[in-house]
């Protein structure tokens, strides 16, 4: 019986990635900040841990708590909407912080015992944000594209262990508390030369095309941690997909 470690399992993706997981006859390791035994089912083959991606003992505690894994799904993220004009430089580091070196930490840390055992996979969730040039994002993009790149080239790496690091790319999750578990940082970031062109992209993302389902993303992180193919992304939702098709 195989097992995952999954980061940012509170609620949106992170939630329904873990009992995609478990329902699929998996050990489940799912990590919050904030700990909310609450939301998952009780079972011998899951387990609520403690995790601060941003803090290194906080990521060497909840390794050591987790035992050997099978698969590293890094899924925690933070986000913000805004103009970069009005963007702080301490909010951007904040962001990297968590999307960026959190994702580059996590995978540091259980790349040791994927390659001595010759196995393992990490997955990492980026964002359609990569996929097509979107507005009131360029922090939230360039720490996600960062990712992009980092997993295209530690794939390279990993081979020669016969260790898989795949991409998973969802699209606009708006039944995600995404932007409402971000409203502090967002504050203040439309500056008034903005507002007009910000209103209009704000009333675009309310009237979407197509939109990701946190099931899309539950999937997609299920086919990336048990693929052989090779296959480097995998985009998430309807939306997605569709981006990804027509680059």
């Amino acid at each position: 019986m195989k097992t995952v470690l999954i980061t940012g399992c509170s609620s949106g993706y992170g939630l329904e990635t873990a009992r995609h997981f478990h329902a699929h006859g998996w050990n489940v390791v799912a990590t919050m900040r904030t700990p909310r035994e609450d939301v998952l089912p009780r079972s011998e083959r899951l387990r609520v841990v403690t995790l601060d991606v941003t803090r290194p003992e906080s990521i060497a505690a909840a390794i050591e708590a987790s035992g050997p894994i099978d698969v590293l799904v890094n899924n925690a993220g933070i986000g913000a909407i805004g103009a970069f004009e009005s963007t702080p430089i301490a909010t951007a580091r904040e962001i990297f912080e968590t999307n960026t070196f959190g994702v580059m930490a996590m995978t540091q840390a259980v790349l040791p015992q994927f390659r001595e055992r010759r196995a393992g996979v990490v997955v990492n969730v980026t964002s359609s944000v990569t996929l097509a040039r979107m507005p009131l994002v360029a922090v939230y993009t360039a720490s996600k594209t960062a990712i992009e790149g980092f997993t295209a080239s530690l794939a390279l790496e990993l081979e020669q262990f016969d260790v898989r690091a795949k991409l998973v790319e969802p699209g606009y999750g708006p039944t995600t508390g995404f932007t409402s578990n971000g409203q502090s940082r967002m504050d203040g970031l439309i500056s008034a030369p903005y507002a007009a062109f910000a209103e209009r992209v704000m009333t675009d993302f309310g009237q979407p095309a197509a939109v990701t389902r946190e099931a899309d993303v539950a999937e997609a992180v299920w086919r990336a941690a048990t693929d052989v193919t090779g296959q480097l992304r995998f985009p998430a939702g309807p939306d997605a997909v569709a981006l990804a098709q027509a680059r």
